[in-house]
């Protein structure tokens, strides 16, 4: 019998991981916004002294590991699995910046929904009793996502204003079998949603209603109330996705706004920068965690907080063969203490 498993979707961990340490690092653009101080690095450029884009992705993700490492003050033959995942076709991001790391590797591929479906993964392999020590990362490019989804950057199209700029970024946590919190508690697993939404410039609107599908879940499947976070993030729904998930929320009876944030919306000065709709991508709501939001965790001013990072899991072929896109969000409940 699946003991540790409540409700419908959900997970409750007798033996929470802490969280031991996190890296993130950011690109230009994102080194402009609001988060700029929370990051542990900021590129000089979108090359990063690479001579493509897709190899300045896999030297983000090398990096980051590697400040994640000095960060918590281990060694990497302490790791006993990463798990890690990115936008790029066959996972090459992760594929080619770890590959000399010399630990067992998870690949994985949710969309930009990968960092909490990594950190969910890396939770109950640590709180099951598989792994002291577990890595949980991801990554994205603006340019590598831009040139292998949408359009050449050499054309210049012009961008609807629904559409999210994808963050050039590096994300990392180390869950640990031992540490003084954060603690990871409750893991909610999302289902893919699908309400037809084909339009590759309004990730936003494709998210949305799973990430409301999966928060329902949550509360319904723990009985606890929005009131009990101090923080509801969204992974990257931007400002058009942020709004849509509090609209379905209330029509189905759950009012979350008073504790509720999005990472797409909080990691550009939407207007300055001309970033649209906000953030999206493997590298949104991974830097903002393991970058801004973790921090607050530790100053004490976030206690319990929960992460709900959104994926949209089409491609271009899919879109090509007039597909819908479908969405999927994760959930994992983050406390300070155990209480």
């Amino acid at each position: 019998m699946a003991e540790k498993h409540i409700g419908k979707q959900t997970v409750v961990l007798n033996n929470p991981p802490s969280i031991k340490a996190t890296a993130s690092i950011v690109g230009p653009k994102e080194g402009k916004g609001d988060l700029k101080r929370d990051f542990d690095y900021i590129l000089p450029d979108e090359l990063w002294g690479e001579d493509s884009w897709e190899k300045a992705e896999s030297k983000l993700v090398r990096e980051t590991f590697s400040k994640l490492l000095q960060n918590a003050g281990i060694s990497n033959d302490k790791i006993d699995y990463i798990l890690a995942g990115d936008l790029l076709n066959q996972c090459i991001a992760a594929n080619y910046g770890l590959r000399d790391t010399n630990v067992p590797f998870f690949g994985l591929y949710g969309a930009c929904s990968t960092m909490a479906e990594s950190m969910s993964l890396g939770s109950m392999l640590v709180g099951g009793g598989f792994a002291d020590n577990v890595v949980c990362l991801t990554s994205s490019h603006f340019c590598s996502a831009e040139k292998q989804f949408r359009f050449p950057l050499e054309l210049g199209n012009q961008r609807t204003p629904t559409s999210q700029w994808t963050v050039t970024g590096s994300g990392a946590v180390l869950l640990s079998a031992e540490g003084t919190g954060p603690y990871i508690k409750h893991i909610t697993t999302g289902k893919i949603n699908d309400l037809g939404v084909t339009d590759i410039n309004n990730m936003g609107a494709a998210m949305a209603p799973a990430a409301a599908d999966t928060i329902l879940t949550h509360f319904a499947d723990t009985g606890l109330v929005p009131e009990y976070y101090d923080l509801i993030v969204t992974g990257d729904l931007g400002k058009v996705g942020k709004q849509l998930c509090l609209d379905i929320l209330k029509m189905n009876g759950l009012n979350i706004e008073a504790m509720y944030n999005d990472c797409g919306v909080m990691i550009y000065k939407l207007e300055e920068q001309d970033a649209h709709a906000g953030g999206s991508g493997c590298g949104c709501s991974a830097t903002v965690f393991a970058g801004h939001i973790y921090k607050e965790i530790m100053k004490g001013n976030l206690k319990r907080v929960l992460f709900i990072a959104t994926g949209a899991l089409m491609s271009p072929i899919s879109l090509q063969q007039k597909e819908s896109i479908p969405g999927i969000a994760h959930a994992v409940s983050i406390h300070r203490s155990i209480d």
